[in-house]
């Protein structure tokens, strides 16, 4: 007995499909959807009885192999382009499907043009009604081909059918085998955005969204972020069907049927979308590249945008033919890689195809600042650019960019946060680093480092008494520079200031930046400082008068910095003792009859009551002596 192949092909499961039809208005996609699943995709009386479909209508079957198909079927007739465009725009693989006894008509070249908008590349031909038109198969799978050339379906299977008939039906089962073995395999473990295409309301169960799961997993109790026209908030699955059925689990492509709990249907509207919670950005300007269609800068400015299911009026500004911003009238969660088709609104044709380039984009504010911005898109891969991510901005945190969409190399050695996440053998850009959870642009970092050196030396040149520079003052001057540090304000900054900090060669101590070992100058007060130690070494409890200190040329910013070096210890207004004044005096309270009060203190250290108050109060701070009433204390044991 042989054994079985060791290939991705037969290790690869037969898993769930969603296709969506796509072709001119009675062209026979709901009837080949019904000969195939034995179901009405149409859902509406009207469509039934004007036999015209509508709105999108939902079916499914299994394949012999066991591969599951979900299809979508899309309105043809050119007032529901909006409609259509809602179907097929979720979908990752399309069956296109003309008529042999009416070939190519208009909607055929709508439906071709959203299809190579979406960026849509698995797909089929289905030549329907052979029975009524048999003599015109050749010429019409001949022109078929001629209007596909140059589109992502121009090397698509062609099956042709009579769904009234059963002729072709086995061979069309086959080329979907053949279709969906080839597809992509979705990634199971992705984020979740899941484009809402119905919402409603069942007695007993609540609302219930429908739409097309492309990638991740839902399952029963999980919390999504729901967002759209008017609603915004967090949400938990009640429940879940695909194919009719319950179901803990639904994985990509699938139809699916989400219940969600205390969601009132009226709140929801096609375009909607179910998230992972923080998991996506939600945007409302981008840049985009065209990728067929008119050039962008043909002087239209108002268009309508379709993006999964939703419809949104946008404002483009061209850069050139080829690239352009869109500010939508509403944010949507997008990423990098999103396609999107533009029609002029009322018109009923496609427009533009997009290609998202950049889902946070730099402000643009000074004369020719589009046309620079043209030329660094044009030389942006479609994937999008992590370098020029990370030098626009100087750092910015892996998760974000994570969020954007852009392909994230495995982490490195390097990449100091995780050490337990094996090395990828993928590697970053040589001109980004990881720090943290950051990545840096090298020659930014650099100039940080150097900006940190020039800021402290400069400071500690000019006030040699400091202690140092505030952690604080030096992350602000670092958010000046040009790309600026990004706001200290966030606690996971803090781990990329730390680093530029010890690249500079300096160290944090109490909150002051400074070189290792700095010790404050005293300058003309080190006699005077000096004097008072060599007081308080004979008199440890003797704490000087306002006057001696004066006397000394001791002030408040003097004495400052000498309890920063550690030489004085001030106990409150005017106290200054020695830093062992503390240690010395619990020796001697110790030595006393337990309890003791204040003023037996005050004799046995030989001291005044203006500083036995504050040194027993600073015994107490300590946990070294505990107060017991108003007048009597005990040496902690």
């Amino acid at each position: 007995m042989s054994e079985p192949a060791n290939t991705p092909e037969a290790a690869k499961s037969p898993g769930t499909f969603v296709i969506a039809t796509a072709g001119h208005v009675d062209h026979g996609k709901s009837t080949l959807v019904s000969a195939l699943t034995g179901m009405e995709p149409d859902r509406w009386a009207e469509e039934r009885k004007r036999g015209l479909t509508i709105d999108l209508g939902f079916a499914w079957t299994t394949l012999p192999s066991g591969r599951e198909l979900a299809f979508v079927d899309v309105p043809g007739h050119e007032k529901f382009l909006a409609n259509m465009l809602a179907g097929l725009g979720p979908a990752p693989i399309v069956c296109f499907v003309i008529a042999a006894d009416k070939g190519w008509q208009a909607q055929s070249s709508d439906h071709r043009d959203a299809i190579a908008a979406l960026g849509i590349t698995h797909g089929l031909v289905v030549i329907t009604r052979a029975d009524l038109a048999p003599d015109t198969i050749g010429a019409t799978e001949a022109e078929v081909r001629a209007r596909l050339r140059g589109t992502p379906l121009e090397d698509a299977p062609i099956v042709t059918v009579s769904a009234t008939t059963g002729e072709g039906l086995p061979e069309l089962i086959a080329v979907l085998d053949e279709v969906t073995h080839a597809a992509p395999s979705p990634d199971a473990s992705a984020r979740v955005r899941l484009w809402v295409d119905r919402a409603f309301t069942i007695k007993g169960a609540g609302t219930v969204t429908t739409g097309t799961l492309t990638a991740g997993s839902l399952r029963t109790g999980d919390t999504v972020r729901l967002y759209g026209e008017t609603v915004d908030r967090t949400v938990r699955v009640r429940g879940l069907q695909s194919r009719n059925s319950s179901s803990a689990e639904v994985a990509p492509q699938s139809r699916v049927a989400v219940n969600l709990r205390d969601v009132p249907a009226e709140e929801l509207h096609r375009g909607d979308a179910l998230l992972t919670p923080g998991a996506w950005p939600i945007v409302e300007v981008l840049d985009v590249r065209r990728t067929m269609g008119q050039p962008l800068d043909a002087g239209v400015i108002e268009l309508m945008a379709h993006i999964g299911t939703a419809a949104v009026s946008v404002r483009l500004r061209a850069f050139d033919a080829e690239h352009a911003r869109l500010t939508l009238d509403r944010p949507l969660p997008l990423q990098v890689g999103d396609r999107i088709v533009l029609r002029a609104p009322g018109s009923r044709n496609v427009f533009a195809g997009l290609l998202v380039l950049d889902v946070d984009p730099p402000a643009l504010s000074r004369r020719g600042d589009g046309t620079r911005r043209a030329r660094e898109l044009a030389e942006r891969p479609a994937t999008g650019d992590l370098l020029a991510e990370v030098a626009r901005r100087g750092a910015v945190e892996r998760a974000v960019l994570t969020r954007f969409g852009l392909p994230m190399p495995r982490r490195s050695v390097a990449d100091r946060d995780d050490e337990k996440t094996p090395a990828g053998t993928a590697s970053l850009p040589a001109e980004v680093e990881a720090v943290a959870g950051w990545l840096v642009h090298a020659p930014t970092a650099s100039a940080w480092v150097e900006a940190a050196k020039t800021l402290v030396t400069g400071e500690l040149n000019a006030r040699p008494m400091a202690a140092g520079v505030p952690v604080k003052a030096l992350s602000e001057a670092l958010r000046r520079t040009n790309p600026p540090l990004p706001d200290f304000d966030g606690a996971a900054v803090r781990p990329l200031l730390t680093e530029i900090i010890a690249r500079a060669g300096l160290e944090t101590a109490d909150g002051m930046v400074r070189p290792p070992g700095h010790s404050a100058d005293l300058g003309a007060a080190e006699a005077g400082i000096a004097e008072l130690e060599r007081r308080l070494a004979t008199e440890p409890f003797s704490a000087p008068e306002a006057d001696d200190l004066r006397e000394l040329g001791l002030g408040a910013r003097e004495l400052a910095v000498a309890e920063k070096a550690g030489r004085v210890l001030r106990l409150g207004e005017g106290i200054v003792v020695s830093p062992r004044s503390p240690a010395q005096a619990m020796r001697v309270l110790a030595g006393l009859t337990q309890p003791f009060t204040t003023s037996q203190a005050r004799q046995a250290l030989h001291t005044t009551r203006r500083t036995v108050i504050p040194l027993l109060e600073h015994l107490d701070g300590r946990g070294w002596t505990r107060r017991l009433d108003t007048t009597h204390r005990e040496v902690a044991r």
